[in-house]
């Protein structure tokens, strides 16, 4: 067994803005369930929700952000088996927001974050004393800086050792080199093998360097960050590096996500029974307004948020090409303006084709997985992703760009198929894997047998967890 704290700037069911939230919420209890002893550290927002009011476990913790002074207190509460720590400190988190306001990212976010990596190593000395400290992404990059430097020679943190989860490379923590000062770390840390940047402070490159293991949440996307093309100026970083980095995919909860229990969509189904899965796709086609010929076409579906990222480029360039085939098409999402305005459009041009919600509804998330044939998700890059493991499990065959986390999880293979792929990014790639994924649409038998393939699937949080703690293991073996 092994004490694990983790500190991370936003989980599950308390506060949420992407799949760090999900990851952060949902692995410390699977690590409980393998009888790993976990602790979480996370800032005590306005806006948290708190089911159950918390107790207060600490008074008037000092936390010294270079020459500013602050106190915090701190709460305690459980979740899955795992406690968790808030940090209260209304200077720092009393406002509407994570990250941003109305006006944008918050101008102190540097320290903000800073203070709380300082916080989890508080929370180390007086709470919770772990084997392993396992930050997540830049907001928790510092924590290992500040305990292999102005913390050295504390024997409080003789022996912990460090991980440090890189969920999306693209967001740093980057900022003026000026806020060096601010942030009271030793000068000669501003450099190109600490935390300098082109001029900047970088909170995840401190990370990177100081951490004993560094992982990212696919080994495709291990591989890709140490690269040109997908390591946003970090790959040489990472190059050197290379050997204590490892790719470890999300896990997905199959309690939330589950055809056979889903109370959200029409009819339950199984891989042994996937009759459900007709009346699942009727309704759906009756809620998006699709016409009823719909249902004698095969149904593309695209739950995302829409950002150049997840590569809705490249549908707008086939657009019209999709249109021309013998599809329909169910959008739902929200993001850049430009692409809420091309869903529209198409909608507007084409409803025999195209139906669009635009924003956010869980519900409809879960029945679009349910009621399509396909679905769609051409990023650019990908970290993890999520979706299309949903898919798989709702037996709704991806069609999906061969990057990041979605090259680890889809099979394309004429003997194990469970999706469909491209690898060059561009339009006529994924026109040629949609058009690949409707002949083989056309083959009912083993359009089955993909489907259940899919289905059968284990991505669940047990399998990620157990490879988290083997890596736990390892490093407190080593030490």
């Amino acid at each position: 067994m092994s004490r694990v704290l983790m500190v991370v700037s936003e989980a599950t069911p308390f506060c949420k803005t992407g799949g760090l939230a999900d990851v952060a919420g949902a692995l410390p209890a699977a690590l409980r369930e393998r009888g790993e002893d976990v602790a979480v550290v996370l800032p005590q927002y306005l806006d948290l929700k708190l089911p159950v009011p918390p107790r207060e476990v600490w008074r008037d913790l000092a936390i010294r952000v270079g020459p500013r002074l602050f106190t915090a207190d701190i709460y305690g509460t459980e979740h899955g088996g795992a406690t968790f720590y808030f940090v209260a400190c209304p200077a720092l988190y009393g406002r509407h927001g994570i990250y941003s306001g109305p006006a944008g990212d918050f101008l102190d976010n540097h320290v903000r974050y800073a203070a709380l990596s300082l916080a989890a190593l508080g929370v180390a000395r007086h709470l919770f004393r772990p084997q392993v400290l396992h930050c997540h992404d830049w907001q928790a990059a510092l924590a290992p800086v500040y305990m292999r430097t102005a913390f050295a020679g504390d024997p409080t943190f003789m022996g912990i050792r460090t991980v440090l989860t890189i969920h999306n490379l693209g967001y740093q923590g980057r900022f003026p080199g000026a806020t060096m000062g601010e942030l009271g770390l030793d000068p000669g840390l501003f450099n190109p093998e600490g935390l300098e940047f082109y001029g900047d402070v970088n909170f995840l490159k401190g990370g990177i360097a100081f951490s004993d293991s560094i992982t990212t949440v696919s080994q495709k996307y291990a591989e890709e960050i140490q690269t040109p093309e997908n390591g946003f100026g970090l790959d040489g970083f990472l190059r050197a590096r290379a050997d204590r980095i490892q790719g470890i995919v999300n896990g997905v909860d199959y309690a939330d996500w589950n055809p056979e229990t889903d109370r959200r969509i029409a009819r339950n189904y199984s891989a042994d029974d996937l009759s459900g899965k007709v009346e699942c796709k009727r309704a759906l086609i009756a809620e998006m307004g699709l016409p009823a010929e719909a249902m004698g076409r095969p149904l593309i579906g695209i739950v995302s948020r829409f950002a150049g990222q997840k590569g809705f480029d490249l549908v707008e360039e086939i657009a019209q090409a999709i249109a021309d085939e013998d599809v329909s098409v169910a959008i739902l999402g929200s993001g850049e303006a430009r692409f809420e305005d091309s869903f529209r459009r198409f909608a507007s041009a084409r409803p025999d084709r195209f139906a669009a919600r635009i924003g956010y509804d869980d519900g409809l998330a879960h029945r679009i997985e349910a009621g399509a044939d396909l679905f769609l998700m051409p990023s650019r890059y990908e970290p993890c992703g999520l979706n299309q493991i949903y898919s798989l499990r709702y037996g709704t065959p991806p069609v999906v760009r061969a990057t990041g986390g979605l090259d680890d999880t889809i099979d394309d293979t004429i003997e194990d198929g469970t999706g469909f792929k491209f690898r060059e990014y561009t339009g006529a790639g994924l026109l040629g894997a949609i058009r690949e994924a409707l002949a083989a649409y056309r083959d009912a038998e083993g359009w089955a047998a993909r489907m259940r393939r899919g289905m059968k699937k284990d991505f669940s949080w047990k399998v990620s967890a157990g490879k988290y703690a083997n890596l736990y293991r390892r490093l407190t073996e080593a030490r």
